[in-house]
C-alpha cells in the first residue's frame, strides 16, 4: 500500500469532521482561556491552567472506560473480532498521554499554589499509580504471542485497571486531601464559576473529547495495519516452513 492510498483511506469525512471540531474548540479555549477569561479571586492567573487539567482528566478517565468496554466487547462477543481490541489498545495508548499531561499540569498548578510541584496527596498518588497501570497494559500488550493472546491477556487487566477510576475521582472526599473538591460536578449541584470560565472549559472538555476521537480513529487504523503485517509475515514464514519441509521429503 503506498502513502496516497493509505491517506485517502484515513481521511475520512467523519475523521474530518472530528478533527475540524477539535480545532475550532481548542482555538476557543486558548483565546478564550488566556484572554476572556477573568482571573480568580485568590489564584490569580494560575487558574487559567485549569482548561487544561480538567479536561485532560476527562479525557484520560473517558478513554480507560473505553478500553475496558472495548475489552468486555472483545471477551463477549462470539467471533471475537480483533477492531475491539485495537480500539482498546488505541484508546489506552491516548489514555496515558492524556493523563500524563493531567499529572504534569497539576504539578505546576501546585507549584503555584500549594508552593511544590509534588505532595504525597490521596489524589496525586492515586492519579499516579492509575497512569502506571496502564504503562503496564501497554507493557503487557507488547509481549509475545498471537493476537488472540494479546487481545485475551489485554482485555482482563483493563477490565480489572478500570476500577482504580473510582477509586481516583473520589479520594478526595475518602481521604483528608489538598486537592480542592469537583467545582462543577459537586454533589450539592451549586457551580461556583463565571459565566465565561464554566463556558471555556466546557468548550474544553468537549475540544480535549474530539482530539481524543480523532486519535483513536488514527491509531486504530495504524494499529489494523500493524496487525496485517505481522499475519502476512507470519502467513509468509508458515510457506516457507511448508516449502522447506516438502523439499526435504
Amino acid at each position: 500500500m503506498n502513502v496516497q492510498t493509505f491517506n485517502a483511506r484515513v481521511a475520512t469525512p467523519t475523521t474530518r469532521l472530528v478533527g475540524a471540531m477539535a480545532i475550532a474548540s481548542m482555538a476557543w479555549v486558548v483565546l478564550g482561556g488566556l484572554f476572556v477569561t477573568p482571573k480568580d479571586v485568590d489564584q490569580g492567573d494560575a487558574v487559567r491552567i485549569m482548561y487544561v487539567h480538567v479536561p485532560t482528566a476527562w479525557v484520560a478517565y473517558l478513554a480507560f472506560i473505553v478500553t475496558a468496554v472495548a475489552s468486555a466487547c472483545w471477551l463477549l462477543s462470539r467471533k471475537h473480532s480483533m477492531g475491539f481490541d485495537r480500539v482498546a489498545g488505541a484508546s489506552a495508548e491516548v489514555g496515558v498521554i492524556f493523563m500524563a499531561m493531567t499529572l504534569l499540569s497539576g504539578s505546576l498548578w501546585g507549584r503555584i499554589t500549594w508552593g511544590a510541584f509534588w505532595a504525597w496527596d490521596p489524589r496525586l498518588t492515586t492519579t499516579a499509580f492509575l497512569l502506571v497501570t496502564y504503562i503496564g497494559y501497554l507493557a503487557v500488550r507488547g509481549l509475545g504471542g498471537s493476537l488472540e493472546q494479546r487481545a485475551r491477556r489485554s482485555a482482563v487487566i483493563a477490565l480489572l485497571a478500570v476500577l482504580e477510576i473510582p477509586l481516583v475521582h473520589f479520594s478526595v472526599l475518602l481521604w483528608r486531601s489538598l486537592h480542592q473538591n469537583a467545582s462543577v460536578l459537586s454533589g450539592d449541584g451549586d457551580i461556583k464559576m463565571d459565566g465565561s470560565m464554566l463556558t471555556t472549559l466546557l468548550v474544553g472538555v468537549i475540544g480535549f473529547t474530539c482530539t481524543f476521537a480523532w486519535l483513536v480513529m488514527h491509531r486504530q487504523r495504524v494499529l489494523a495495519m500493524q496487525d496485517a503485517m505481522e499475519m502476512t509475515q507470519l502467513d509468509a514464514a508458515l510457506r516457507e516452513r511448508a516449502n522447506e519441509s516438502s523439499r526435504l521429503k
